[in-house]
This record gives C-alpha cells, sequence and structure tokens, in this order.
C-alpha cells in the first residue's frame, strides 16, 4: 500500500501550483514530517503531468545504457537528482542516487540487472539474448568497452576534481590535531 495516494499527491500538488501556500506551510497543513515529497511531485507533475505522480503498478526495467545515460548527464552537466528525474521522466529521484552509488562501487557491471532467487525453469527468452551477445562482432564489444571505459573515466575525473577542492579543508583539520597535543600526554 502506498504511503500516500495519488489523489492526495494531485491535491497537493495543485494547492501549491495555485500559489497560495508554500510547500512547508503545506506538509504542516496535511501533517506531513517534511516538505521535501511535496517537491518531487510537483517538480513530477510539472514535467510529466499527471504521470509523473502516479504510483506505477508494475516495475519499470531500464537498460543498461539508460542508467549510464543518466550517470552521464550528471556527471557532464552536474544536475541533481530530482532535475535528471525531470529530464529523464522518471518519477523517483532516489533511483537515480542508487544507480551512481552501485556504478561508483561496482562500474558499469553493476548497473545490469540481476534476476533474484532461481529460476524453476530454463528462460527461452535468456537463450535468444546469449545467441545475440555472441553475435555482437568484435569491433562492436571492442566500443562498447571503449564506451563504458570513457564513462568510467569521467567519473574518475570529477571525482578527483572534487577531492582536489576539499583537500585544502582536509589539510586544515589535520594540522590542527597535530598541533593540539597535551602537553600531559609525555
Amino acid at each position: 500500500m502506498a504511503k500516500y495516494s495519488d489523489t492526495f499527491k494531485l491535491k497537493l500538488v495543485m494547492e501549491y501550483l495555485d500559489g497560495s501556500i508554500g510547500y512547508v506551510r503545506l506538509a504542516k497543513q496535511y501533517g506531513m514530517p517534511s516538505a521535501t515529497p511535496i517537491k518531487y511531485w510537483v517538480n513530477a507533475y510539472r514535467s510529466q503531468g499527471m504521470t509523473g505522480i502516479t504510483r506505477r503498478t508494475k516495475k519499470a526495467v531500464y537498460s543498461v545504457q539508460f542508467k549510464l545515460d543518466t550517470i552521464q548527464f550528471i556527471l557532464d552537466t552536474g544536475a541533481s537528482y530530482p532535475e535528471t528525474a525531470a529530464q529523464f521522466k522518471l518519477n523517483n529521484p532516489a533511483l537515480i542516487y542508487h544507480w551512481m552509488k552501485t556504478f561508483q562501487a561496482h562500474g558499469a557491471a553493476g548497473l545490469e540487472t540481476r534476476s533474484k532467487g532461481l529460476n524453476a525453469m530454463p528462460d527461452k527468452r535468456n537463450d535468444q539474448k546469449r545467441k545475440e551477445e555472441k553475435q555482437m562482432t568484435r569491433q562492436e564489444a571492442l566500443e562498447r568497452e571503449n564506451e563504458l571505459l570513457r564513462l568510467e573515466n569521467a567519473y574518475l575525473k570529477k571525482l578527483r576534481a572534487f577531492r582536489e577542492k576539499s583537500a585544502p579543508h582536509e589539510k586544515h583539520k589535520q594540522n590542527w590535531h597535530s598541533n593540539s597535543k597535551h602537553p600531559d600526554s609525555d
């Protein structure tokens, strides 16, 4: 069961869009602990209409390439997760956050969907996928690998730049700790 119904979400979005009340007051008025969900709903409604705030009945399955495209968009533009979700017509920014963390930990291979549990019977569709993968030419395989390496390289450059920005703060912290020895510790 969803925490908030689609009609409730739509009601709050419409009240906000009328312009008479802000996110925080809306959240307080309806007893919500935070205004953040309302912000997400408004952004999703603005970018996708009603489909942006309706709860999906089927779990969407996204290709590895789609996930890589969203990650690349964030790395290239510096967009936030909600902005990226709006750009790619997703109504759950946390999903993109999860993809980013998985990519950081396991690379592009971690973004591939895995089935949960054991299959009772072999799936013919999986056999067809394997045959198609085997038919991929060596050049296509190398191009795919090259693209994944480019993406990983771009991510690592961004990470290095981020660390270099925060490095002066870390150095200052280390100097402060090393200069603050207690006279009693001899």
